[in-house]
């Protein structure tokens, strides 16, 4: 089951891996597959194409940057129950992190992704040795979270062209330059049998319940209990995450670093790739090092954990 078919002339994932549950993710790779690996996950509505400027620069660093498409979304699977849960996130990257034989990861995670990232290190899911969050914390502004929703359900019937794919996204992001190669923007999208232009991800993603105040609670219990480096990375024309909401991250988090990209918006890495990339080398570079052990240290993980009950979903 998809949103229709990949339209001709768009990037074949280099990988494929089925996990344990089933699930077939899609993504990219990028640098030596001997160095560090970076798993960096893409928000809600978004795909792995969003990192590829960054992993490029994480690559040419000397690290192993995998971007992959989280379920639902982009070329992996769609789940067969229509689960889009936090915990069923969480648990995809657990099991892919198994699969690629690396158990000690840093994890890169913009909005649903950095969700998910702080969730599995605070959880005790996985034991990474850095974690990255773009433009994500426990708390963030609704109408910045509604007016990604609205973009997302805007024209469940699809689009006659790829003009008005790049009018919609220009309504919802004034501040970026309009695409120079409308052909760029396909990789996102695909062609239903009525040959209207839809979305990569399944509506399904859309129908779950939301409890901001839970997913609050969780991930500030997620980030009190944060030991290893930390770097809180903020769009500062974000919508979502402000300041306010970041400086609450930091006390709760008091050794994370942080850095506020002018000219972002909350789609960080998109907006300002080169600045991103450079803060993001320059964080591992410190905490994870090409040669020689990273600073956090090896701990044991806990045994299988469901999160709590009622698990509610992180923003898109």
């Amino acid at each position: 089951m998809s949103a229709g078919q990949r339209i001709p002339g768009t990037p074949e994932p280099m990988h494929r891996w089925t996990l344990d549950s089933g699930i077939t993710m899609a993504g990219d790779s990028w640098g030596d597959p001997n160095g560090p690996l970076v798993l960096l996950q893409h928000g809600g509505g978004q795909t792995r194409h969003a990192w590829k400027n960054a992993g490029e620069s994480l690559g040419a660093a000397g690290y192993h940057a995998i971007a992959f498409d989280a379920r639902g979304h982009g070329d992996s699977d769609w789940a067969d129950d229509g689960v889009y849960t936090q915990d069923a996130m969480v648990e995809d990257l657990r099991l892919l992190t198994v699969m690629l034989g690396k158990p000690r990861p840093v994890l890169v995670g913009a909005s649903m992704g950095g969700g998910t990232s702080l969730v599995a290190i605070g959880e005790d899911r996985i034991d990474a040795t850095a974690l990255v969050l773009v433009d994500i914390a426990p708390k963030i502004e609704p109408e910045g979270v509604k007016k990604i929703g609205d973009f997302m359900r805007n024209r469940p019937d699809g689009y006659d062209s790829l003009e008005q794919v790049a009018a919609a996204i220009g309504a919802y992001q004034p501040h970026r330059k309009p695409p120079k190669d409308l052909a760029g923007l396909a990789k996102n999208l695909r062609l239903d049998a009525n040959g209207k232009y839809r979305w990569h991800w399944d509506p399904r993603f859309l129908v779950r319940p939301r409890d901001l105040e839970k997913r609050s609670e969780r991930l500030e219990q997620c980030a009190k209990v944060l030991s290893l480096p930390v770097l809180l990375v903020r769009g500062g024309l974000s919508d979502v995450l402000s300041e306010e909401g970041a400086a609450a991250f930091k006390n709760s988090c008091p050794h994370c670093e942080y850095v506020n990209i002018t000219g972002a918006g909350h789609m960080v890495a998109g907006d300002r790739n080169d600045v991103f990339g450079t803060a993001a080398v320059e964080f591992l570079a410190r905490t994870v090092p090409i040669a020689g052990e990273p600073v956090h240290r090896p701990h044991e993980i806990a045994p299988h954990h469901e999160g709590p009950p009622g698990d509610v979903d992180d923003i898109p």
